[in-house]
């Protein structure tokens, strides 16, 4: 790596935890019984409603958001991902109602597809030697700050200061990251020739059952750990009997678990083939979740916090990618961001759906969503021989 894109990289990672604040802000139960009052909603679960807009701003923006990131270069995006978080943190801290929260959480879901359209080219541009581990520190970044949102909220109220206070420090973060980011350095995007639109190579795509499966594979292994993220502190409050100060801390087991999936699947994934954790992680999760609905006790949950960040939220999606680019090398770009549409639009609809269930029926819902993907990674293993020898017949 270059020296000079040091700073650019330091922005670019600490973009990725005040993204990791904002995506877990509306899942803490402190947070949402606060919001639940300032907007009128009637109930915790109407926070959640407005969760889902992050997934609808994502939606919008994903088939755009990259070509711009290629066009006008990373410099750009990242500064409008960062101007639209800040427009999410201010708003989400001061709208008097549900329809102003829901606009600035829309524009929350355009930051993130900004911000990941710009970032995940860059810092592999920059260290390029490590794709791999750059790509993986984003995912880092955001584990850290989702580990440290209990501590943050019990600083919060330790000061006497309102919850909505540590949004509008984030805002005011990324607002400055924002401002160094127009003047670091950033590398010079290769010439490359004509790119094609999105919907032109939607257009030429030929899609088999099994790409169909893993873009499915995209939505239901989001379900499992949205779901989780946004409901399970409801559900260990109502239903296990966690205390209100307490419940916060499901968080932190859950960042705990995802931080060491990203270590022990590095690991892993140098000895097994990758499309093999698509069904195990999964139904790890199954088991988990069904643990957790029966058994319904303060460290169910709290143990199901940990085995859902590390089987869910630990890589499942990212591999997913990975193993859909192994196999489908000629419409790469085209069917990776059908993934993540996926993924948006599962943010979307299924937490919509969940902001309109009790807390154990979210539960039962995210069991029935995950065995549907462990189902769909069967498929997939069975023909992956097969599709492995379709894919290297298809480059010579």
């Amino acid at each position: 790596m270059n020296k000079k894109y040091l700073p650019s990289v330091i922005i670019l990672y600490l973009n990725y935890f005040i993204h990791g604040i904002g995506a877990s802000l509306l899942s803490q139960q402190l947070v949402k019984e606060h919001l639940a009052a300032q907007w009128g909603t009637g109930d915790v679960m109407g926070v959640t409603a407005i969760a889902a807009a992050l997934g609808l701003g994502r939606l919008i923006s994903l088939p755009f958001a990259g070509p711009l990131s290629d066009k006008l270069g990373r410099r750009v995006s990242v500064v409008i991902g960062a101007a639209s978080y800040v427009i999410f943190f201010v708003g989400i801290a001061f709208s008097p109602n549900v329809q102003i929260a829901y606009v600035a959480a829309v524009l929350g879901g355009i930051a993130n597809s900004f911000l990941d359209t710009a970032t995940y080219p860059a810092v592999a541009e920059i260290i390029y030697k490590y794709t791999g581990i750059a790509t993986m520190g984003i995912k880092f970044f955001i584990s850290v700050a989702q580990l440290m949102m209990p501590f943050f909220l019990g600083a919060v109220a330790g000061t006497s200061m309102s919850y909505m206070t540590l949004p509008l420090v984030a805002g005011i973060s990324i607002a400055v990251l924002g401002v160094l980011a127009i003047f670091a350095p950033f590398p010079q995007i290769a010439e490359s020739g004509k790119s094609e639109s999105f919907l032109n190579n939607l257009k030429n795509a030929n899609f088999s059952l099994e790409s169909i499966a893993l873009i499915l594979i995209g939505f239901t292994s989001t379900a499992t750990f949205q779901l989780w993220l946004n409901c399970a502190q409801t559900f260990g409050k109502e239903i296990a009997g966690i205390p209100l100060e307490s419940v916060s801390y499901m968080q932190t087991y859950y960042s705990a678990g995802t931080m060491a999936a990203l270590v022990v699947t590095s690991i892993l994934i140098t000895k097994f083939k990758q499309v093999r954790f698509l069904v195990i992680y999964p139904a790890i999760s199954v088991v988990m979740l069904v643990f957790v609905y029966m058994i319904k006790t303060p460290m169910i949950c709290y143990v199901g916090a940990f085995v859902i960040g590390y089987a869910a939220a630990g890589g499942v999606l990212q591999m997913a990618t990975a193993v859909v680019n192994d196999l489908f090398p000629k419409i790469k770009g085209t069917i990776t961001s059908l993934v993540m549409i996926a993924s948006s639009l599962c943010n979307y609809t299924i937490l919509s759906a969940a902001a309109k269930m009790s807390a154990t029926n979210v539960i039962i819902m995210n069991i029935v969503i995950t065995v549907i993907g462990v189902l769909l990674a069967i498929f997939v293993n069975m023909r992956y021989g097969t599709l492995l020898k379709r894919t290297e017949a298809s480059k010579n």
